[in-house]
């Protein structure tokens, strides 16, 4: 059920406000009433068909209006630590970005060196690209690696300002190559119970998407 609300297409670009009450409004109503306004799921491991649509690499996401993003955070202290899940945007409204800084992270220890990477199914908007500049301003001990999938509204002139920013402020940002859709396969997605853990099938176009998105970043920035 949910996996078939995922592929209907969505006026809502990857990671901005969705207006519930416009279009199909009723219809997400309905099927989202028993849920707390703009709640953020999180986990260990994403289901495998949330994965394969979302993190798709293609350069039109119709439909993809969520963003995905499994973390990996190393915290440098008295005892090295490393914890790793997944969040995801149940509602547009609320960023998983945004979600991480305050959710995630403050669990980790305070004062100790966090070095994160993120993987994430589309770049961040503009709003969440000012929400990480600031973290990385004010957290001297913070070290930020975005991996993304694709690169959201990318011709937008603020949009470009903004992934400029967070390259400024120290955030590393990266598209993700085969061979990290493979590892956020390995370690992020579920394997159906019963079953041996199937094996990363690369799309047809997986790598020809890399590379476009991995030009169009080297230009921005």
């Amino acid at each position: 059920k949910m996996a078939e609300k995922q592929e209907e297409p969505s006026t809502a670009q990857n990671g901005e406000p969705d207006n519930a009450e416009e279009g199909e409004g009723k219809k997400k109503k309905v099927k989202r009433e028993d849920l707390p306004p703009f709640e953020i799921v999180t986990g260990e491991r994403l289901p495998a068909i949330f994965f394969k649509f979302q993190f798709r690499n293609v350069e039109y996401s119709s439909g993809r209006n969520k963003t995905f993003l499994c973390y990996v955070v190393e915290t440098q202290g008295k005892e090295p630590v490393t914890s790793r899940g997944y969040l995801e945007d149940e509602h547009a409204a609320a960023h998983a970005e945004m979600a991480f800084f305050n959710t995630i992270l403050p669990k980790c220890q305070p004062g100790g060196r966090h070095d994160v990477t993120w993987y994430v199914s589309s770049s961040p908007c503009v709003t969440c690209a000012q929400r990480i500049c600031e973290a990385l301003r004010k957290d001297k001990g913070l070290r930020l690696t975005i991996m993304v999938g694709r690169l959201f509204m990318w011709e937008e002139p603020e949009m470009q300002a903004a992934l400029r920013s967070m390259k400024e402020a120290g955030c590393k940002l990266r598209i993700m190559k085969p061979q990290d859709f493979e590892y956020v396969w390995k370690n992020f997605v579920e394997q159906e119970e019963g079953e041996e853990a199937k094996s990363f099938v690369p799309w047809e176009d997986i790598q020809e998407n890399f590379q476009y998105y991995e030009e169009k970043l080297a230009e921005i920035l």
